[in-house]
């Protein structure tokens, strides 16, 4: 028999370690601290429930799924010595925190004489396939996204069968399958309200998008208001679906497409699978991106550093609308619009000045879908400072981005209720009326904590003093 280390690949349909071994497998779960102490409430507990429902279909199948508690390195050589086992599947995780992770499991597999396979699962072209003519890892997205497509992606792949898992009883009294709760792994519950996890509540989100919403996704993703979104990204980030079970399902919709506009619009959801690998390259080859900036200015950015500024933003409490809206969503549901975390992202980096890091470290606080690699890649790029990122001089208006995007103020309205009896045209001017139209209208909504116009220009200033400009 062999054992399957599942990690960020909780499923069992589409899953390329699970399904390699040619002798039975005992699937197999490590709660490592080392990543733990990364984690927060809204992923542990997707994380927990998602190995709820990963154990249950194992169980239907007359097996099971073993779940410990220690460092890999010691505990699956000593799990492959009391089950006497051939050796370990695991599909490969990128980031630099994986990575030696997984070297030290290997070196600590190689000392018993176990074998060990691993596998490219979590992308459909795993880092280092697709490169410039010159043989170096794309930092511009275009390039790297023309070639992706141009790349044949592999087909899914099917669920085990019980014969090809071993037999297990998942009724005797030991604790080998039992899942900790979340106060046995140091975190308290989340505040926020967790999307249903598990291979077939992804699922369903997949069906559900793929049916109707895709279509529409070109055209309506910006706007939070708009149900264009497939909300995969959890499932993404903890493999409770496969990547090439959601890369199919778009082909499959673009071929029910029913017209130029709709195919354009699949494929716009399909470049956003791109940019997620294309992200993952840059962490892969990259592994200090993750607390350095990936572009290299000639002097230090000189980030200002203002404790009650940075909390207002946290609180959204800063007297932009779309602003507050987006922060108060992120603490409601774990979860955020991705224009909104572009506006969030561009307030904190250019209005208040403050450093990537603080917004990535807050949102990795409290975000169920935090991907290391996207989220670093979608942080850098709002602050300038990332492959590919939005160019400094290009500073996000929070007040015309929320009359655009949310022109009625209805995400506004939903997430801060201090401003629902107030009209959508003074929402958008907020910043415009005098302290007194404030008061009388919304007199518990605060006022501009800063002057866009006069922030715009000092963190282009900023950024031409790291450039060496005068």
């Amino acid at each position: 028999m062999w054992f399957h280390w599942h990690r960020r690949d909780l499923r069992e349909p589409d899953n390329r370690g699970l399904a390699a071994a040619d002798e039975p497998v005992l699937p197999l779960f490590v709660f490592d601290p080392n990543v733990l102490k990364y984690g927060a409430p809204p992923r542990v507990s997707f994380l927990l429930d998602a190995l709820v429902s990963l154990r249950n279909w194992y169980r239907n199948q007359g097996s099971g799924l073993i779940v410990k508690k220690g460092s890999p390195e010691d505990v699956i050589p000593s799990l492959i010595t009391e089950y006497d086992a051939t050796g370990v599947t695991w599909n490969h995780n990128y980031s630099g925190l994986a990575q030696r992770r997984d070297e030290r499991v290997a070196k600590s597999l190689d000392t018993i004489d176990a074998a060990y396979d691993t596998y490219h699962d979590g992308v459909l072209h795993e880092p280092g396939t697709i490169r410039t003519n010159d043989g170096k890892p794309y930092s511009v997205f275009s390039y790297f996204w023309k070639k992706w497509t141009d790349r044949e992606k592999r087909a899914p792949i099917s669920a085990p069968d019980p014969a090809d898992l071993v037999d297990q009883d998942v009724n005797n009294s030991d604790d080998t399958h039992s899942l900790p709760t979340l106060d046995d792994l140091g975190f308290d519950e989340p505040v926020a309200e967790i999307p249903s996890a598990g291979t077939e509540a992804a699922r369903n989100r997949l069906e559900t998008f793929c049916d109707g919403p895709i279509y529409r996704y070109d055209e309506d993703r910006d706007y939070p208001t708009r149900d264009s979104i497939s909300r995969l990204s959890q499932d993404l980030k903890y493999g409770t679906i496969g990547i090439r079970d959601v890369y199919a399902r778009t082909e499959a919709a673009m071929d029910d497409a029913d017209n130029e506009a709709e195919r354009e619009s699949v494929e716009a959801y399909q470049r956003q699978l791109a940019w997620r690998e294309f992200y993952t390259q840059i962490v892969y080859f990259n592994p200090n991106v993750v607390t350095e900036n990936y572009k290299t200015y000639e002097n230090e950015i000189q980030w200002r550093d203002d404790d009650e500024e940075l909390q207002l933003w946290k609180d959204g409490e800063t007297g932009y609308p779309m602003v507050d809206a987006g922060m108060r969503q992120l603490r409601a549901e774990a979860f955020m619009h991705n224009r909104t975390r572009l506006i969030v992202g561009s307030f904190l980096t250019k209005d208040l000045m403050q450093d990537w890091r603080n917004g990535y470290n807050w949102f990795r606080a409290l975000l169920v879908d935090h991907d290391t690699a996207s989220e670093n890649g979608n942080w850098q790029w709002v602050g300038s400072t990332g492959a590919d990122a939005q160019p400094y001089f290009r500073v996000f208006n929070p007040m015309t981005q929320g009359e655009r995007y949310d022109p009625d103020a209805k995400y506004i309205k939903q997430y801060v209720p201090e401003l629902r009896d107030v009209a959508p045209d003074k929402i958008h001017q907020w910043h415009e009326l005098s302290d007194d139209e404030r008061n009388e209208i919304a007199p518990d909504y605060p006022a501009p904590i800063v002057d866009h116009k006069e922030r715009r220009e000092r963190a282009i200033e900023m950024f031409e003093a790291a450039r060496g400009k005068e």
